[in-house]
């Protein structure tokens, strides 16, 4: 993709304070687009490197008003919000904003929405997360408005909150007892792909909406990225044992209670390592183009967030929400003398 691609049209970003959100718009603005950014709190973005090159609309994403304003004249919109907060009705309060916001872009008649989606089976029951993200994306894709839906596994870079988990899951438990669903396979992908993928979506026809699965080229367990994980960190071998018995509610307050990571965070992430989680298709690589010089593998994304080297040089202040957890840990520090639990 050229630098010069977005010259000339204008990109809304929500969910900018987010993992994802916050590596976007630097992401677009390299590619030449003018971006927007809607945020509840402007201040937030004080300490952002870009703050001077975007336009920032402060409101709410569920007043029509301040749709309007953030949605007028924009090209292309990124849907990255959901109520990962631990509260109550998360799915009906995603389901509401979903069909606000796909009404609002319609009305502003917007060429384009883009979704970050979870990467899930065709096929039996979802986690309620999982399900309510699932309906997220079909609500924009019946919005009147083309969407593409990504879906993705874990995204792996410092400062993902699933990409945390695993990171001090790993450092601070050289034995672990864990869930026998730590054997389901998973697709992880880096977040420059993941990053990659959302820019190229951009360009895609108008006649395009539909669902893609994006993921890196290698397929594996929870169990073989904690020990591939601890092997790239420089630790002592992990010993995982695992049990047939223990709900996500469970494990995602053992989860809390052992990383960072807020039990109402955690518990959405755990209960999507219920379920195989793999692309089915690569569509997308047909349309978008794959990303430059190939997917990262596993180990080279790994080690470039270990070295804060991924989408960008360790996050900037404030761009991560605390609940996501930054990778600014100073228990990480030491991580790599496999003394460190």
């Amino acid at each position: 993709m050229s630098p010069s691609s977005g010259t000339g049209r204008r990109a809304l970003v929500t969910g900018v304070t987010g993992y994802i959100g916050s590596r976007l718009v630097p992401a677009l603005l390299e590619q030449g687009w003018t971006v927007r950014v809607l945020t509840r709190d402007a201040s937030k973005l004080d300490q952002r490197l870009w703050r001077e090159r975007a336009e920032v609309v402060e409101g709410d994403a569920t007043s029509r008003a301040t749709l309007a304003e953030a949605l007028a004249d924009v090209d292309v919109a990124y849907y990255l919000l959901h109520s990962m907060d631990g509260a109550g009705n998360f799915v009906e309060r995603d389901r509401e904003m979903a069909r606000a916001f796909g009404l609002a872009a319609y009305e502003a008649e917007v060429g384009r929405l883009v979704y970050l989606s979870g990467l899930h089976p065709d096929h039996g029951p979802l986690s309620d997360h999982l399900a309510s993200r699932v309906e997220v994306g079909d609500l924009l894709m019946a919005s009147g408005v083309p969407t593409a839906v990504l879906q993705a596994a874990i995204i792996l870079g410092s400062g993902s909150a699933s990409f945390e988990m695993l990171r001090h899951l790993t450092s601070r438990l050289p034995v672990m007892v864990a869930p026998k669903w730590l054997d389901n396979k998973i697709q992880p992908i880096a977040v420059r792909d993941v990053l990659h993928y959302l820019v190229g979506a951009a360009d895609l026809p108008p006649e395009v909406n539909r669902t893609f699965d994006i993921g890196g080229p290698e397929v594996l367990t929870y169990r073989e990225m904690i020990t591939r994980f601890a092997r790239l960190g420089g630790m002592l071998p992990r010993t995982v044992l695992t049990v047939p018995v223990l709900t996500p509610r469970l494990a995602s307050q053992w989860v809390g209670f052992v990383t960072p990571v807020p039990t109402g965070v955690a518990k959405p992430l755990v209960e999507s390592l219920l379920h195989e989680v793999v692309c089915g298709e690569h569509d997308v690589d047909d349309l978008v183009g794959p990303p430059p010089h190939g997917a990262l593998g596993f180990d080279r994304a790994v080690t470039d967030a270990i070295a804060g080297d991924d989408a960008n040089p360790r996050p900037e202040p404030g761009t991560v929400d605390p609940a996501r957890v930054t990778a600014a840990d100073p228990s990480w520090a030491g991580g790599g003398s496999g003394s460190s639990g």
